[in-house]
């Protein structure tokens, strides 16, 4: 393990980032410890570092929360190279400027038919499903990784007064478009599939499309504002009203 520079976002000073070896093509560049949106921007200049100092040789490199992870190609460059390149470009690192992704403006309806748990959390919090709503589309969240499934982009940070933890009993089939919270993170189902997040409500935007140049809607770095939309214009919009069955007691 080597540990190599990297800026502290709150102090705007160099600190440390470890370049580890995951596998025997593969680093991971560990910058920080907890995850904070503050961060993406430092991720993503990572990222951009990466690809600059080794072009093709980089056969993937993968943001998340707070690591990168670079698959180099082995033929054309060592494992000792690679972090010997990346130990330079790191030091040279200045963040990429914030809100630089794209910001995607996502139509939902919220309701208990479709979301479950929103009652539940507002009787948790002792306020109305509608305030809790108001919440959840006040924040711009912040795409930190892609994963899970084709599409699925994990956000944050929900306020902590809504974060909830996932559910005991993972449900067998949640719906394509299902909107949810797990602790502080929030997604959209791109496709029906198992799950245990808790359930808000239901957009009809595509997540996950081949005919879609990069196939996904979201990128890592990229920004989602939630917008509450009634019945009548979910259905318009080619949303699916059939109700989440209950398959669980959370």
């Amino acid at each position: 393990m080597e540990k190599h520079p990297v800026v502290d976002t709150k102090t705007a000073r160099i600190e440390t980032v470890r370049i580890e070896t995951v596998a025997f093509d593969s680093l991971i560049l560990r910058l920080f410890d907890a995850i904070d949106e503050a961060h993406m921007p430092w991720v993503l200049a990572a990222v951009k570092a990466v690809r600059d100092t080794l072009q093709e040789r980089a056969l993937e490199v993968v943001p998340s929360y707070t690591t990168v992870l670079v698959q180099v190609d082995i033929e054309r460059l060592s494992l000792d190279e690679a972090r010997h390149s990346l130990r330079q470009a790191l030091a040279r690192l200045e963040p990429l400027a914030s809100g630089s992704g794209t910001l995607h403006e996502i139509p939902v309806w919220y309701d208990a038919s479709v979301g479950p748990e929103l009652p539940r959390i507002a009787e948790r919090l002792k306020v109305s499903s509608d305030e809790i709503i108001a919440r959840h589309c006040a924040h711009e969240y912040s795409v930190f990784a892609l994963g899970f499934a084709p599409g699925y982009g994990f956000m944050g940070l929900v306020e902590e007064a809504l974060a909830t933890p996932r559910l005991k009993t993972p449900r067998q089939k949640v719906a394509a478009g299902s909107v949810g919270i797990a602790d502080r993170q929030t997604a959209i189902y791109p496709a029906t599939s198992p799950g245990g997040w808790n359930l808000l409500g239901r957009t009809a935007v595509k997540l996950f499309d081949r005919n879609r140049e990069g196939y996904t809607l979201f990128q890592p770095g990229d920004r989602v504002r939630f917008i509450a939309i009634d019945r009548a214009t979910f259905v318009a919009q080619g949303g699916d009203t059939t109700p989440q069955p209950e398959e669980v007691n959370p």
